[in-house]
């Protein structure tokens, strides 16, 4: 499944940066760069999230001057610790360990926005579906008191799945010249379909579009 979400998102990209600019009068095409931040869904209350920060792209073909195909791709990262309470041989203590987690998006679908090449603000909404893929790595592994941790082997563990997504939101653009305009923000509900539950994500993000 990976591979073939992979395939599907990577074409879509593809497309959309091989076709030229061309003299119409709206953007044929469209290529994001910018900042992304997740707010992971870690718990049954939509409020417990943690942040992750990362990067997104995507690209756009547009077929007329409102309605065009994307392909988006994001990834963003978190890193924390965390620590229990343990109990070895009748010995009671504490492990510490580091948590290294990755989401990453790959995703492709419609797009809604007033390409012409006149105007200032450009205000746009998209609806994505596609994969997801989360990986987590725990490492670094110490005990107190450190004894605890002694001849026991703590080996580096990595757990990683991949499951369908969606993006569905939109955002505004701020439109500089013909070739440059500011994604002053975007946000989206980041739905995350994962070992037989859904994390409810928010990404947001801000760039530059071409």
């Amino acid at each position: 499944m990976k591979k073939v979400i992979l395939a599907f998102s990577f074409s879509a990209l593809a497309s959309v940066f091989a076709v030229a600019q061309s003299t119409d009068d709206y953007k044929k095409v469209e290529v994001f760069a910018g900042y992304s931040n997740g707010q992971v869904d870690t718990g049954t209350d939509f409020q417990d999230r943690e942040s992750f920060n990362g990067f997104n792209v995507s690209g756009v073909y547009n077929l007329n001057r409102y309605f065009g195909v994307k392909g988006d791709l994001s990834g963003t990262y978190n890193s924390n610790r965390f620590s229990g309470e343990i109990d070895f041989a009748g010995t009671p203590g504490l492990i510490n360990v580091k948590n290294t987690n990755s989401l990453y998006n790959f995703l492709g679908g419609v797009q809604l926005k007033d390409n012409a090449r006149s105007g200032r603000f450009k205000p746009f909404v998209h609806a994505l579906v596609g994969g997801a893929h989360i990986r987590t790595k725990i490492s670094d592994i110490t005990c107190t008191p450190p004894t605890l941790c002694t001849g026991v082997p703590f080996p580096d563990q990595t757990f990683s799945d991949t499951g369908f997504a969606g993006a569905f939101g939109g955002g505004i653009d701020i439109r500089l010249n013909d070739k440059v305009q500011i994604r002053a923000i975007q946000l989206d509900y980041n739905p995350v379909r994962i070992d037989g539950s859904t994390q409810n994500n928010v990404r947001i993000g801000a760039g530059i579009v071409f």
